[in-house]
């Protein structure tokens, strides 16, 4: 399966780190909690995590966390699909396609829930044909990027001439959740908007080809409570365990110990998911190599679940991109690892 263009989408509303805290602050959310989760909010907001700021498609950002399920998903709504439609034109507009000329759309996404699915939603904004096959990928969090291209290479190989695209969105600002559990306040303060497509196919496009290969996935269920959404009133609310990191990077080890294996001699360059800063820190001596892009993603941007490694893999393309053999890597919810190729010209 070939790369034929990627590109990306943010909410045109950015918040820096301080801006969120002074939001926050001001809000009835504030003086709910208690007074040590207040201050840990503000440590996390204040001080140096990796993060310079987020963009949120929800607002006002003051109302988030008071608002009800039914209202954060009217939300969700509204907003997900004109910015899944964004990133989505901008990709067929740079591999010199039309709408019309897309013949199937994958969308991953777990911070809402629609019936029909996103895909439905943003196949119409975007005037894809009536005839498109429509896919939605749910629940796989953080990592589910990599499972949807893998979708996508089944579709691939089964009509090599269709034009096949992936969306990766996520409005984390329709799954905010505050209580005085830790974790929950971490994410709270991690996650951020946006939206990433990319436009596959099972035939090459112009110029130097990059294709896809050698998916992989490793499931921990005996993890799962590490790192997942539950249901609470209704709301989405994210279980996040202090071992987390270490939880990734050693899924990751495992994960790819199975590719060097069978791959001896290659040294690809890593593009993964950022995660967290701590993330990126246990993460960087598995691979043995630095993440800058993962990194510069996590602070322009913050953690914006699915769609993470693909900002990272487009900023890297956007780049002085000098390796010809890449290895994707996100991880999430499962606990779960996933990871796939991709190589430039034959490489």
């Amino acid at each position: 399966m070939y790369l034929l263009s990627l590109q990306t989408a943010l909410p045109p509303k950015f918040f820096p780190q301080e801006a969120s805290w002074e939001a926050f602050r001001e809000s009835a959310t504030a003086r709910r909690l208690r007074g040590r989760s207040v201050s840990l909010v503000e440590k996390l907001l204040r001080r140096n995590n990796g993060i310079d700021g987020r963009h949120f498609a929800l607002l006002p950002l003051e109302d988030i966390f008071e608002r009800d399920a039914e209202s954060l998903n009217r939300g969700f709504e509204a907003v997900a699909p004109p910015l899944g439609a964004r990133a989505l034109a901008a990709a067929l507009d740079s591999a010199g396609l039309a709408a019309g000329d897309v013949d199937a759309l994958i969308v991953c996404t777990c911070t809402g829930y629609l019936c029909p699915g996103l895909s439905s939603f943003i196949a119409e904004q975007a005037g894809l044909r009536g005839d498109a096959g429509l896919f939605d990928l749910a629940g796989l969090g953080c990592g589910a990027a990599i499972p949807s291209l893998r979708l996508a290479a089944g579709l691939a190989a089964a009509d090599p001439e269709a034009r096949i695209g992936v969306i990766a969105l996520e409005v984390c600002s329709a799954a905010f959740y505050m209580d005085d559990d830790p974790g929950v306040l971490i994410s709270a303060c991690l996650f951020g908007d946006g939206a990433a497509a990319v436009i596959v196919s099972g035939t090459p496009g112009q110029g130097a080809a990059w294709q896809f290969s050698g998916f992989r996935s490793l499931h921990l269920p005996e993890n799962r409570q590490d790192l997942r959404f539950e249901n609470s009133g209704g709301k989405l609310r994210n279980r996040l365990h202090r071992s987390v990191p270490q939880t990734a990077a050693a899924a990751v080890k495992t994960l790819e110990a199975g590719f060097r294996a069978s791959n001896p001699g290659r040294n690809p360059r890593y593009i993964t998911h950022g995660g967290g800063k701590d993330v990126l820190d246990a993460l960087e001596p598995v691979v043995g190599q630095a993440l800058p892009e993962a990194r510069a993603v996590l602070r322009e941007a913050g953690n914006m679940s699915s769609p993470s490694v693909l900002f990272a893999l487009r900023r890297y393309l956007d780049g002085e991109a000098g390796a010809d053999d890449l290895r994707l890597i996100s991880f999430g919810a499962g606990f779960s690892a996933h990871a796939c190729s991709l190589r430039r010209g034959g490489a």
